[in-house]
């Protein structure tokens, strides 16, 4: 058997056309974690990883958007007889005593049918290890998954496995789009936006300085997602109450009057028609249309998954405030305020951060020193 261990990374739905990107981007992201590899390549549907630490390497690459799962396993020959095998060995070595066990396998296989060799393996494992009291469990209560993929020629015994991020990858949709993050859902759309496959130019707003905080801690979780060793973030102050829903929405709406100065053909669009009023919703996009740019709606498609999406970015802590922001009630279109616009304009910050463990106290260091 051959003993390396590789990353398997399997693509989702909608990368399995996009997945020259996709390998793209996990070699930008090796590099950018300083993690070595030896070749990264494509093996039918699933992408090949052979990195020097596989491990470490796996959760670097599940930093990315388009991948479905990613695992470490084993790769051996499209044998039956050899699939049985390993699957009995490898996966037999993973199971603790008293554990329920589950053996799928999936993929493509070569006169024979993958159900023979769930079943041929579920059976080898109990009969070798029935001094563990491992048993088989069924699709929906299982305690362990031993899972194996096939290609035209290899198979994949999975040691570990992880679900990934979904969407597309990153920058396959040759498109840049500027999107403004100043609270918890207009951060959720920025990570949505990226998710969707756009290149982001992203500018940072807020009311206080007590804002930054815990603004720059969201970013932090974000622009790792970018492929980026080097990420260029702009500042802007805009000094409009923080209280009450009236000024939360002139804040909203001097945002937008902002993104509209720069030169960005498409603008990214913190609404959903869950959260904001369809007429809120329209006149911010009859001023992107009267500018002549294109709106992107990141969270036009997003309903409870807000919540999940706010937790892989670090806001677990912010839910409840979350809550109570959709719940926000939007009937009425107050003006954006023309002198904070041009206030924050004027007072801009532009940092440029290299991407590493300690990015919260660069930024805040930088504007400090500014």
């Amino acid at each position: 058997m051959d003993e390396i261990s590789y990353v398997v990374v399997f693509p989702t739905i909608f990368s399995k056309n996009k997945i020259p990107q996709l390998i793209t981007n996990i070699k930008k992201i090796l590099k950018i974690k300083n993690q070595e590899f030896k070749s990264v390549k494509r093996d039918g549907d699933i992408i090949l990883v052979d990195a020097n630490d596989p491990v470490f390497a796996s959760s670097a690459i599940n930093l990315l958007f388009g991948i479905e799962k990613i695992a470490i396993a084993r790769k051996i020959s499209n044998d039956f007889q050899n699939i049985i095998s390993e699957i009995t060995s490898i996966g037999g070595n993973l199971l603790l005593k008293g554990e329920k066990f589950l053996v799928k396998v999936e993929g493509i296989s070569k006169g024979f049918v993958v159900k023979d060799v769930e079943i041929a393996a579920t059976s080898n494992i109990i009969e070798k290890k029935a001094k563990l009291g491992a048993y088989p469990g069924t699709d929906e209560n299982y305690d362990k998954l031993l899972y194996t993929y096939l290609t035209k020629n290899n198979a994949y015994i999975c040691i570990f496995s992880d679900n990934g991020k979904g969407g597309i990858p990153y920058q396959s949709q040759n498109q840049k789009t500027i999107c403004a993050v100043y609270d918890e859902i207009s951060a959720v759309s920025c990570f949505e936006t990226i998710k969707q496959g756009y290149d982001v130019k992203i500018l940072v707003c807020y009311r206080q300085k007590s804002e930054l905080m815990n603004l720059v801690k969201i970013i932090n979780q974000i622009i790792p997602r970018l492929v980026h060793d080097k990420i260029e973030l702009e500042f802007l102050q805009l000094k409009i109450s923080p209280n009450g829903i009236k000024n939360y929405l002139i804040y909203v709406n001097s945002i937008l009057e902002i993104l509209l100065q720069y030169s960005n053909n498409r603008v990214s669009l913190a609404l959903s028609p869950l959260i904001y009023s369809t007429d809120f919703i329209d006149n911010s996009l009859k001023l992107v249309f009267e500018k002549k740019k294109i709106p992107i709606l990141p969270l036009a498609g997003v309903d409870s998954n807000l919540f999940d999406e706010a937790k892989e970015i670090g806001l677990e802590r912010n839910i409840k405030k979350l809550e109570k922001m959709v719940t926000l009630s939007t009937n009425k279109i107050p003006i954006f305020s023309k002198k904070e616009v041009e206030s924050a304009l004027k007072s801009k910050k532009v940092i440029n951060i290299q991407i590493g463990p300690n990015n919260v106290h660069d930024i805040l260091d930088s504007l400090e020193n500014h």
